[in-house]
């Protein structure tokens, strides 16, 4: 059962987490979802017959983080993926259903069942409510819960609800750190931890449940600037447009190139609103200045990511793409705001993000941009909806990149 070799923590947790509930936090490759998937194993001889279900934030979360790695170890006849309209799963014969916790509905996928035992992955993404359920459905005599987690704020549900109460409630915890992964190849481990900064690099790396507070970007420093005449003078691979829409706030376009360096170069900016003079513009207005912002710059870019909640300036933008070709190349960004923040914090920290001097108001914002104390303390990272016109512009075309951003953060590391 399970594999032959574990690290010093790993086989601690293989040998007493026996509790009810019991939760492996920290770092990313720190080795607890390795651990975790052999608890799976060990559980099924080790509880009697019952309901079991594996649980994460998606069902391709489940088989990307559960089932895959298991089949990786074990034959195929014994390890499913998910099948049929109930979504189920079969380990060694035995039936697991899979639940998707992405949001508040999947509250009624537990509603009138009974467990003996779950599963859980990315714990700390799923809906407090959805977890409050769970609490009632493992109702088996013996049930038990394993979960796996990378640590988010002091205050979150899970921290404050049972790891912080482990001696009071029949809980479990271990935490994990990434030197505590023995079987990481050293330049892995070292290019990893240059990789994170901040916030991130505390619980990433160190695994700690720590605030995001202060400024979103404190990593940001004159390092991270670069004179007018040197983006001038730089040779320029790829680039691309990030817009950030605005009726009653600014319209920021950001123009982003990748350099023959292999790092990332922020060259120009426009803005309009707030504290621009003149009244409002419209989409038509807005349009034509992109047109004249992309002309100005001699740039052809890949993709224009734009809020996708403008959806009245994306077809404004699609109905000149005949005789402006560049807006044939518009599409909604992708607004994943912690997982760009943590993206640009990377880069920002190891240097790979320059940014031209003479955008002001951009370095304005990076020097501003703020995390939410109210947020903070029901257990939530958000930034305030302040000095963030341009930096959600960037944004977009980070989050619109992620294997350049990969490439990149790999190069030189």
């Amino acid at each position: 059962m399970g594999k032959q070799y574990y690290t010093k923590k790993q086989r601690y947790v293989f040998n007493n987490a026996n509790s009810r509930w019991n939760i492996f936090s920290g770092a990313v490759r720190s080795g607890k979802s390795f651990i975790g998937n052999d608890l799976i194993i060990k559980r099924l001889n080790q509880l009697p017959d019952g309901r079991r279900t594996l649980i994460g934030k998606t069902e391709t979360t489940i088989m990307r983080n559960i089932l895959d790695p298991l089949r990786d170890i074990y034959p195929d006849k014994y390890i499913s993926g998910i099948q049929g309209m109930k979504r189920e799963a079969e380990i060694f014969g035995k039936k697991f259903y899979c639940i998707g916790a992405n949001d508040a509905r999947a509250t009624k996928k537990l509603q009138g069942a009974g467990f003996v035992y779950a599963f859980g992955d990315e714990i700390t993404t799923w809906p407090e409510g959805f977890f409050n359920m769970l609490k009632s459905r493992l109702s088996d005599r013996g049930a038990k819960f394993d979960g796996t987690c990378n640590p988010e704020g002091p205050y979150h549900w899970l921290k404050k609800g049972l790891i912080d109460r482990v001696g009071d409630l029949d809980v479990f915890h271990q935490h994990f750190t990434i030197d505590d992964n023995s079987f990481l190849p050293e330049e892995f481990v070292h290019q990893l931890k240059k990789e994170y900064s901040g916030v991130w690099y505390q619980r990433y790396i160190e695994g700690l449940w720590v605030l995001a507070e202060g400024l979103v970007y404190d990593m940001y420093d004159e390092d991270n600037l670069i004179e007018p005449y040197e983006v001038n003078s730089m040779k320029y691979t790829r680039e691309w447009i990030g817009v950030d829409y605005g009726t009653t706030n600014a319209t920021v376009f950001v123009l982003v190139r990748l350099g023959e360096d292999d790092k990332l170069y922020i060259v120009d900016e426009y803005r309009w609103g707030e504290k621009s003079d003149g009244l409002p513009k419209t989409d038509v207005t807005l349009a034509d200045d992109l047109e004249k912002f992309i002309t100005r710059n001699d740039a052809n870019p890949e993709w224009i990511f734009v809020d996708p909640s403008a959806k009245s300036f994306i077809t404004e933008i699609f109905s000149r793409a005949q005789h402006f070709a560049p807006f044939y190349k518009v599409t909604g960004a992708k607004n994943d705001v912690l997982n760009g923040i943590q993206q640009l914090s990377s880069l920002l920290g190891a240097n790979k993000l320059l940014v031209a001097k003479g955008l002001g108001d951009l370095n304005k914002e990076f020097h501003s941009y703020s995390w939410d104390k109210k947020a903070e303390a029901k257990g939530e990272d958000k930034p305030l909806k302040e000095y963030d016109h341009g930096l959600d512009a960037l944004r977009y075309v980070i989050n619109g990149i992620p294997r350049v951003v990969e490439y990149i953060l790999k190069v030189g590391a």
